[in-house]
């Protein structure tokens, strides 16, 4: 009977390859992210960007983040290691940075001036309700937190009796109807308000749950007549991003000058509890809505009347910080 080949059994076989050198290395964390802004870069802390709720992380970075040196390495074979990912971002990233780190200050303090927070501890040792958690394990206590609504907003503008707007034969719009699209996307810019083509929808269907929603929103922080903190038209597209960033009304009331203990209300704050169900689990809202409206004439074109129909996608997401 042969005798059996110890180094070829499967059992026994060992890789003649040795592993990289870097596979047994922690990863490094990178401490900050390079950002392009439309061809303007510029550099944000990592734990930043981290803080931003998770719906407008899938928006800024749809491909995903890459988070440690290693990681760059190894997604380019090894070579050039100090190259560093630089992410394009629409304009909104300025807006939604500058509003959490106002928010954060406000309520931690800064080096020179204590926050809210420290005018509020004293709530965490209050006593214990019967109906809900204790003070120290409610996050609306120990957080700062912020309402994060988006819309992307998608518009198709139908000439009404304009027999010079067209397409070709590969649908591609001639210039009438390319002018058309553009003014009709500065006519919907102008439109700033958050709720007024909601409530239009409301009104039209009888939508008990849309007006539910409303009025939740404004039971939370915003108020009716409230406008998107940022509006913009994206290049080249018939697509308008807007997003409003709000304080979450907890009932927490912090009185003037200290003049009296932080006290809490604990009505609001059973309703501001409910909007923790969107924290990290952001809820989605799609709806058509059709308007006929007048474009008014300009120095090369003359009055148009459109049939304008936007398709509007709502994201709600709660993110604390």
């Amino acid at each position: 009977m042969a005798a059996l080949n110890i180094s070829n059994s499967p059992i026994t076989q060992v890789s003649q390859h040795a592993l990289p050198a870097h596979a047994n290395l922690q990863p490094q964390l990178l401490t900050r992210l390079s950002l392009d802004l439309r061809g303007k870069r510029f550099d944000v802390d990592r734990e930043t960007i981290m803080n931003l709720p998770e719906s407008v992380l899938l928006c800024l970075f749809p491909n995903g983040l890459v988070l440690s040196r290693q990681s760059v390495a190894l997604s380019d074979g090894g070579e050039n290691e100090e190259d560093e990912e630089v992410y394009a971002v629409d304009a909104s990233v300025v807006y939604q940075l500058a509003q959490f780190r106002n928010s954060s200050e406000t309520f931690y303090g800064t080096a020179t001036s204590p926050g809210l927070f420290a005018a509020q501890q004293h709530l965490l040792d209050g006593p214990t309700n019967d109906f809900g958690p204790s003070p120290s394990q409610n996050p609306l206590l120990t957080k700062q937190a912020i309402i994060v609504l988006r819309e992307e907003l998608e518009y198709f503008s139908i000439p009404v009796k304009d027999i010079d707007a067209l397409t070709d034969q590969n649908g591609i719009a001639n210039e009438t109807l390319l002018d058309i699209k553009r003014r009709s996307g500065d006519f919907l810019m102008e439109k700033r308000s958050i709720f007024t083509a909601l409530q239009r929808n409301v009104n039209k269907e009888n939508n008990v749950a849309e007006q539910h929603l409303i009025d939740m929103l404004c039971m939370s922080g915003f108020n009716r007549d409230d406008e998107w903190g940022f509006r913009a038209l994206e290049p080249s597209r018939c697509c308008i991003s807007s997003i409003a960033l709000v304080l979450l009304k907890t009932g927490i009331v912090h009185h003037p000058n200290g003049e009296k203990p932080v006290e809490v209300d604990y009505s609001q704050m059973g309703t501001a509890q409910k909007l923790l169900l969107f924290w990290r689990k952001p809820a989605r809202k799609c709806w058509w809505d059709g308007i006929e409206v007048e474009l008014p004439a300009t120095d090369n074109s003359p009055l148009k009347s459109v049939k304008l129909w936007a398709r509007r996608v709502w994201t709600l997401e709660l993110s604390l910080v």
